[in-house]
């Protein structure tokens, strides 16, 4: 079953409360963006009982929009998984509950190796088993200083037992 084919089963079943998320003290939108932003950093879906975390491509931004770890990957990298987990908490939720990655390099020649690397480490840190669904892909980011992009799924249960 796809995600639209769920969605639409549960919204048959239940209504899809939707809302924004944020994370302000860890990363903001660049102030010198447009106003207003055309996009949240990532929008929760209630579902009566269950939560879909859509995430935003997400970089290593600083809490005044700034790029952080400007040419240095493997830190931009760390932001990165930083900067989502922070938004994860604010809702919440873990990397336990990420179901799926779309991962975004500047140049995937250059870079991949120590992005697997940064991610394998972060991923065994984290404990996680099974690893998310995940896709590589060389893009032209937003930003020219930008090395590393990610966005993210996550779905659980919203009455789920702490332990």
């Amino acid at each position: 079953m796809t995600i639209p084919e769920v969605l639409e089963e549960f919204s048959v079943a239940t209504s899809i409360t939707k809302k924004p998320m944020t994370a302000p003290e860890v990363l903001n939108e660049a102030y010198h963006y447009a106003r207003p932003s055309s996009f949240s950093r990532g929008l929760r879906l209630d579902l009566g009982g269950l939560a879909i975390l859509l995430i935003s491509g997400t970089a290593s931004v600083g809490p005044n929009g700034e790029t952080l770890h400007v040419g240095d990957f493997r830190a931009q990298a760390r932001r990165t998984f930083q900067n989502i987990s922070s938004l994860l908490a604010s809702e919440g939720a873990t990397w336990k509950d990420i179901v799926r990655t779309t991962c975004y390099l500047r140049d995937i020649d250059r870079d991949y190796v120590a992005f697997n690397e940064e991610r394998t480490a972060f991923y065994q840190a984290q404990g996680l088993d099974p690893l998310p669904a995940s896709t590589g892909i060389q893009a032209k980011l937003c930003r020219p200083d930008l090395l590393v992009e990610l966005e993210a799924i996550a779905i659980f249960r919203t009455n789920r037992q702490e332990g």
